[in-house]
Protein backbone atom coordinates (compact mmCIF):
# COMPACT_ATOMS: atom_id res chain seq x y z
CA UNK A 1 0.00 0.00 0.00
CA UNK A 2 2.93 2.48 0.84
CA UNK A 3 4.48 1.64 -2.57
CA UNK A 4 0.98 2.54 -4.29
CA UNK A 5 1.07 5.86 -2.43
CA UNK A 6 4.69 6.53 -3.47
CA UNK A 7 4.36 5.84 -6.74
CA UNK A 8 2.39 9.12 -8.25
CA UNK A 9 5.20 11.74 -6.41
CA UNK A 10 8.02 9.00 -8.01
CA UNK A 11 6.50 9.53 -11.06
CA UNK A 12 6.35 13.70 -11.06
CA UNK A 13 9.84 13.75 -9.04
CA UNK A 14 10.82 12.12 -12.92
CA UNK A 15 8.37 14.23 -14.76
CA UNK A 16 9.78 17.73 -13.14
CA UNK A 17 13.52 16.09 -13.95
CA UNK A 18 13.05 15.54 -17.16
CA UNK A 19 11.29 19.19 -18.20
CA UNK A 20 14.44 20.77 -16.49
CA UNK A 21 16.64 18.40 -18.52
CA UNK A 22 14.79 20.04 -21.68
CA UNK A 23 14.63 23.32 -20.51
CA UNK A 24 18.89 22.68 -20.34
CA UNK A 25 19.09 21.06 -23.41
CA UNK A 26 17.31 24.34 -25.54
CA UNK A 27 18.88 26.80 -23.86
CA UNK A 28 22.62 24.99 -24.69
CA UNK A 29 22.96 26.42 -27.75
CA UNK A 30 22.04 30.05 -26.46
CA UNK A 31 24.34 29.96 -23.69
CA UNK A 32 27.23 28.76 -26.12
CA UNK A 33 26.23 31.25 -28.62
CA UNK A 34 26.55 33.96 -25.51
CA UNK A 35 30.17 32.39 -24.29
CA UNK A 36 31.53 32.88 -27.86
CA UNK A 37 30.35 36.55 -28.57
CA UNK A 38 31.98 36.94 -24.86
CA UNK A 39 35.00 35.57 -26.12
CA UNK A 40 35.24 37.32 -29.53
CA UNK A 41 34.76 40.97 -27.53
CA UNK A 42 37.57 39.48 -25.32
CA UNK A 43 39.79 38.92 -28.13
CA UNK A 44 39.82 42.90 -29.00
CA UNK A 45 42.82 44.51 -28.29
CA UNK A 46 42.39 47.36 -25.57
CA UNK A 47 44.71 50.54 -25.90
CA UNK A 48 45.81 51.87 -22.57
CA UNK A 49 43.80 55.07 -21.36
CA UNK A 50 46.37 56.21 -19.70
CA UNK A 51 44.34 58.11 -16.99
CA UNK A 52 44.71 60.42 -13.62
CA UNK A 53 41.74 60.57 -11.75
CA UNK A 54 44.03 62.73 -9.27
CA UNK A 55 44.62 65.79 -12.38
CA UNK A 56 42.32 68.21 -11.51
CA UNK A 57 42.58 70.02 -14.77
CA UNK A 58 42.20 66.81 -16.83
CA UNK A 59 38.68 66.12 -15.35
CA UNK A 60 37.72 69.68 -15.61
CA UNK A 61 38.58 69.27 -19.49
CA UNK A 62 36.55 66.48 -19.81
CA UNK A 63 33.41 67.67 -17.47
CA UNK A 64 33.38 70.33 -19.98
CA UNK A 65 33.81 67.97 -23.31
CA UNK A 66 31.48 65.81 -22.14
CA UNK A 67 28.76 68.58 -21.40
CA UNK A 68 29.62 69.95 -24.42
CA UNK A 69 29.32 66.43 -26.60
CA UNK A 70 27.63 63.91 -24.69
CA UNK A 71 24.76 64.95 -22.82
CA UNK A 72 23.40 65.56 -26.63
CA UNK A 73 22.03 62.16 -26.35
CA UNK A 74 23.06 60.66 -22.80
CA UNK A 75 22.40 61.95 -19.29
CA UNK A 76 24.17 61.40 -15.98
CA UNK A 77 21.63 61.30 -13.77
CA UNK A 78 24.06 60.22 -10.53
CA UNK A 79 26.03 63.58 -10.86
CA UNK A 80 25.24 66.06 -9.67
CA UNK A 81 26.47 69.45 -10.48
CA UNK A 82 27.10 70.38 -6.66
CA UNK A 83 29.68 67.42 -6.30
CA UNK A 84 31.58 67.79 -9.33
CA UNK A 85 31.49 71.91 -8.62
CA UNK A 86 33.39 70.46 -5.09
CA UNK A 87 35.37 67.77 -6.44
CA UNK A 88 36.89 69.63 -9.25
CA UNK A 89 37.47 72.91 -7.15
CA UNK A 90 34.91 75.11 -9.98
CA UNK A 91 33.23 77.91 -8.82
CA UNK A 92 29.74 77.51 -7.99
CA UNK A 93 29.32 80.41 -10.78
CA UNK A 94 31.74 78.62 -13.35
CA UNK A 95 29.49 75.64 -13.04
CA UNK A 96 26.18 77.45 -13.85
CA UNK A 97 27.53 78.99 -16.35
CA UNK A 98 29.25 76.40 -18.81
CA UNK A 99 27.72 73.35 -17.51
CA UNK A 100 24.40 73.41 -16.45
CA UNK A 101 21.83 73.24 -19.25
CA UNK A 102 18.87 71.36 -20.99
CA UNK A 103 16.49 71.99 -18.37
CA UNK A 104 18.78 71.78 -15.42
CA UNK A 105 18.34 75.37 -13.25
CA UNK A 106 20.43 74.44 -10.10
CA UNK A 107 23.71 72.90 -8.49
CA UNK A 108 21.57 70.23 -6.76
CA UNK A 109 20.19 68.83 -10.26
CA UNK A 110 21.58 66.04 -11.91
CA UNK A 111 23.26 65.82 -15.65
CA UNK A 112 20.51 65.88 -18.08
CA UNK A 113 20.46 64.52 -21.51
CA UNK A 114 18.95 67.35 -24.58
CA UNK A 115 16.17 64.96 -25.84
CA UNK A 116 14.10 62.16 -23.94
CA UNK A 117 15.12 58.71 -23.94
CA UNK A 118 12.12 57.24 -25.92
CA UNK A 119 12.77 60.31 -28.78
CA UNK A 120 16.27 59.03 -29.24
CA UNK A 121 15.30 55.69 -29.46
CA UNK A 122 12.93 56.60 -32.23
CA UNK A 123 15.62 58.83 -33.55
CA UNK A 124 18.17 55.67 -33.24
CA UNK A 125 16.37 52.33 -32.56
CA UNK A 126 17.64 52.11 -29.00
CA UNK A 127 17.63 54.29 -25.95
CA UNK A 128 20.93 56.19 -24.94
CA UNK A 129 22.36 54.39 -22.29
CA UNK A 130 23.03 56.69 -19.07
CA UNK A 131 26.69 57.25 -18.53
CA UNK A 132 26.98 58.09 -14.76
CA UNK A 133 28.49 53.90 -14.37
CA UNK A 134 29.71 53.08 -18.32
CA UNK A 135 33.64 53.49 -16.99
CA UNK A 136 32.89 51.51 -13.56
CA UNK A 137 30.79 48.44 -15.63
CA UNK A 138 33.21 48.93 -18.98
CA UNK A 139 36.52 49.93 -17.53
CA UNK A 140 38.67 52.43 -18.34
CA UNK A 141 40.82 51.19 -21.23
CA UNK A 142 37.72 49.71 -22.75
CA UNK A 143 35.80 53.45 -22.96
CA UNK A 144 38.81 55.08 -24.41
CA UNK A 145 39.79 52.14 -26.63
CA UNK A 146 35.62 52.51 -27.73
CA UNK A 147 35.98 56.31 -28.25
CA UNK A 148 39.60 55.74 -30.56
CA UNK A 149 37.55 52.62 -32.66
CA UNK A 150 35.48 54.40 -34.81
CA UNK A 151 36.26 54.04 -38.65
CA UNK A 152 33.95 55.17 -42.05
CA UNK A 153 31.85 51.92 -42.78
CA UNK A 154 29.77 52.71 -45.61
CA UNK A 155 27.47 49.79 -44.45
CA UNK A 156 26.43 50.68 -40.91
CA UNK A 157 23.81 52.79 -40.06
CA UNK A 158 25.04 56.39 -39.69
CA UNK A 159 28.59 55.73 -41.87
CA UNK A 160 30.86 54.38 -38.82
CA UNK A 161 31.37 51.51 -37.25
CA UNK A 162 33.69 50.97 -34.19
CA UNK A 163 36.42 48.56 -33.76
CA UNK A 164 35.74 47.54 -29.79
CA UNK A 165 31.78 47.15 -30.00
CA UNK A 166 30.87 46.18 -34.10
CA UNK A 167 27.86 47.18 -35.31
CA UNK A 168 27.52 50.46 -32.68
CA UNK A 169 24.24 52.27 -33.17
CA UNK A 170 25.35 54.96 -31.84
CA UNK A 171 26.74 58.07 -34.68
CA UNK A 172 29.55 59.28 -34.36
CA UNK A 173 29.16 62.52 -33.57
CA UNK A 174 32.64 63.47 -32.97
CA UNK A 175 33.81 62.90 -36.73
CA UNK A 176 34.33 66.48 -37.97
CA UNK A 177 36.17 67.34 -34.44
CA UNK A 178 38.03 64.27 -34.86
CA UNK A 179 38.74 65.64 -38.85
CA UNK A 180 40.01 68.96 -38.06
CA UNK A 181 42.38 68.31 -34.81
CA UNK A 182 45.85 66.68 -34.89
CA UNK A 183 45.92 63.05 -33.66
CA UNK A 184 47.28 63.65 -30.34
CA UNK A 185 44.51 66.49 -29.30
CA UNK A 186 41.99 64.43 -30.56
CA UNK A 187 43.69 61.32 -27.98
CA UNK A 188 44.55 63.88 -25.16
CA UNK A 189 40.58 64.92 -25.50
CA UNK A 190 39.38 61.46 -25.30
CA UNK A 191 41.53 60.88 -22.60
CA UNK A 192 40.33 64.14 -20.51
CA UNK A 193 36.66 62.49 -21.43
CA UNK A 194 37.44 58.87 -20.06
CA UNK A 195 38.73 60.35 -17.34
CA UNK A 196 35.82 62.71 -16.30
CA UNK A 197 33.88 59.38 -16.75
CA UNK A 198 35.90 57.38 -14.77
CA UNK A 199 35.14 59.87 -11.62
CA UNK A 200 31.99 59.87 -12.76
CA UNK A 201 31.29 56.67 -11.86
CA UNK A 202 32.90 56.59 -8.12
CA UNK A 203 33.19 60.42 -7.07
CA UNK A 204 34.94 59.55 -4.12
CA UNK A 205 37.54 57.07 -5.69
CA UNK A 206 39.95 59.70 -5.70
CA UNK A 207 39.82 60.40 -1.81
CA UNK A 208 39.30 56.79 -1.28
CA UNK A 209 42.97 56.00 -2.74
CA UNK A 210 44.45 58.93 -1.06
CA UNK A 211 43.17 58.00 2.32
CA UNK A 212 43.74 54.20 1.42
CA UNK A 213 47.52 54.79 1.59
CA UNK A 214 47.28 56.36 5.13
CA UNK A 215 45.05 52.97 6.29
CA UNK A 216 47.94 50.85 4.86
CA UNK A 217 50.44 52.80 6.76
CA UNK A 218 48.08 52.85 10.01
CA UNK A 219 47.70 48.62 10.00
CA UNK A 220 51.33 48.11 9.01
CA UNK A 221 52.18 50.83 12.19
CA UNK A 222 50.35 48.58 14.47
CA UNK A 223 50.91 45.20 13.37
CA UNK A 224 54.44 45.23 15.78
CA UNK A 225 52.87 46.13 19.38
CA UNK A 226 49.80 43.78 18.31
CA UNK A 227 52.51 40.98 17.30
CA UNK A 228 53.99 41.87 20.89
CA UNK A 229 50.83 41.72 22.70
CA UNK A 230 50.10 38.16 21.17
CA UNK A 231 53.65 37.24 22.07
CA UNK A 232 52.57 38.16 25.68
CA UNK A 233 49.04 36.70 25.61
CA UNK A 234 50.20 33.16 24.54
CA UNK A 235 53.88 32.72 26.38
CA UNK A 236 52.59 30.65 28.97
CA UNK A 237 50.43 28.35 26.39
CA UNK A 238 53.38 27.83 24.13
Amino acid sequence: MGNLQNCPRSYSDKKEKLIVMKIFIAALPLLLFSAALHASDLEVELLSAGTDIHDKESLRRGSQFFVDNCTACHAAKFMRYERLAQDLEMSEEDVMKKLVRFGATKLTDSIPSAVTPELAKLSYGVAPPDLSLEAKYRGVNWVYSYLMGFYADEDATFGYNNHVLKNVAMPWTLADYQASVHEEEFSRAMRDLTNFMDYMSEPIKPWREVFGKYVIIFLLFILIPIWLLKKEYWKDID
